[in-house]
């Protein structure tokens, strides 16, 4: 894609996550590698307002948060830029505060091999990263302990992470996640689960 069709292509996913109930307001956040910079959904401004000179530009090759664009990129592009660096076959991430998978966060709870679809997210659980404040660096490094040979995570008492191959399989990612909070929360209200 090009950087203009990723740039639609995120506004696209951010108006899809809020009707969807995915998330609400501009809590969440959405990121796509392109070359060696990262664009990322800015600070507090509206989905439905959003146009493609909105979204920030970052470089991807340092920690600082130098940016190309009309907007201060989401306070997370921190642990956006983490993600992207670290790992080189995910190409896009999505960052909601979803309800399921919020409510297992406050739990601090790890989703378990409850259902098969768990693999998805490259192993046997999705981890739960240890509580930091928003749009810090310690908040990436509990991230990056949480998503090691994972494309997902949900955060303490926040909501969650879901990273995929490009945007369509990183909005696929974090729905199938909300699906297996929701799925693992009402499994724990009926009891017995295995």
């Amino acid at each position: 894609m090009t950087e203009n069709q990723k740039r639609k292509k995120i506004i696209e996913l951010c108006l899809q996550m809020n009707s969807s109930g995915l998330n609400q307001g501009t809590s969440g956040n959405i990121s796509a590698r392109h070359g060696d910079t990262m664009l990322i959904t800015p600070s507090g401004i509206p989905y439905e307002k959003l146009v493609t000179k909105d979204i920030a530009k970052l470089s991807l090759g340092n920690d600082d948060i130098d940016w190309d664009g009309p907007y201060k990129p989401s306070s997370e592009w921190h642990f956006h830029k983490s993600i992207l660096r670290e790992k080189p076959d995910l190409d896009a991430v999505v960052h909601t505060h979803s309800t399921f998978a919020t409510v297992v966060s406050i739990a601090g709870e790890t989703i378990p091999a409850c259902h098969y679809m768990i693999a998805a997210f490259g192993g046997n659980s999705v981890r739960c990263a240890d509580y930091e404040t928003f749009g810090t660096p310690e908040l990436s490094a509990a991230i990056s302990k949480a998503m090691v040979d994972r494309s997902a995570c949900l955060l303490a008492n926040h909501g969650m992470i879901a990273a995929g191959k490009d945007l369509d399989n990183a909005m696929w990612a974090a729905v199938e996640l909300e699906t297996l909070a929701k799925q693992y929360y009402y499994a724990k209200l009926a009891g017995k689960m295995k």
